[in-house]
């Protein structure tokens, strides 16, 4: 099971957590987690080489031996996922990959200020992957599908919910020399009560 995600930059800056089982797990609060856990991890991922494997076993402060921590390092990322003993480090280190890949096709080469400025599409690409710390879909090709049907799904309804008030403000900016009294549209015939001014 992962029970968190981290991704970092080369300077210890976190750039996307989830972590609502890591708190749980290791009853931390805010401030220590990024006190002491963040630092931490980001020390022990940072100092190994480029040549060395990227799985770290678990110690105090991953939550003892049933722990691993997995990592990719890109560019100027950290790509860190805790995980329990049950999950396969090669599936892990697979799943990272995807991930890039995902965040590479969708912003159309990824960059760090991607991850800050685009932090609500990042969860989502990760939440078509990975939910309740179990890997739900791995194939790239149906995470993109479904992330640009969630992007025209919100784009459709924020025009939806901008229209009410595009409708008051246009009726606000009409120079009408006297209130209608009857709207006719269509076949459609509104009376309208005496109102106060818009304006």
């Amino acid at each position: 099971m992962i029970k968190a995600i981290l991704i970092f930059n080369n300077h210890g800056k976190p750039r996307l957590r989830t972590n609502n089982t890591l708190f749980t797990l290791f009853s931390l609060s805010n401030n220590l987690f990024f006190s002491h856990f963040l630092p931490e991890t980001f020390h022990l991922v940072s100092k190994r080489d480029e040549n060395v494997c990227n799985f770290l076993e678990g110690g105090m402060l991953i939550g003892g031996s049933d722990y691993k921590l997995i990592y990719r390092h890109y560019a100027t990322l950290y790509f860190v996922f805790c995980v329990d003993s049950s999950e396969s480090e090669l599936g892990i280190l697979d799943l990272i990959q995807v991930f890039v890949e995902t965040l590479d096709k969708c912003f159309e080469n990824v960059c760090e200020l991607d991850l800050i400025f685009h932090v609500d599409k990042v969860h989502n690409i990760l939440a078509e992957m990975v939910m309740g710390g179990m890997v739900l879909e791995t194939n790239m090709n149906e995470i993109i599908t479904q992330v640009d049907a969630q992007n025209k799904m919100e784009k459709s309804e924020a025009g939806i919910a901008g229209a009410p008030a595009r409708a008051v403000s246009a009726v606000k900016n009409m120079n009408l020399p006297e209130m209608p009294r009857n709207i006719n549209i269509g076949d459609i015939s509104i009376k309208v009560p005496n109102l106060p001014s818009f304006k």
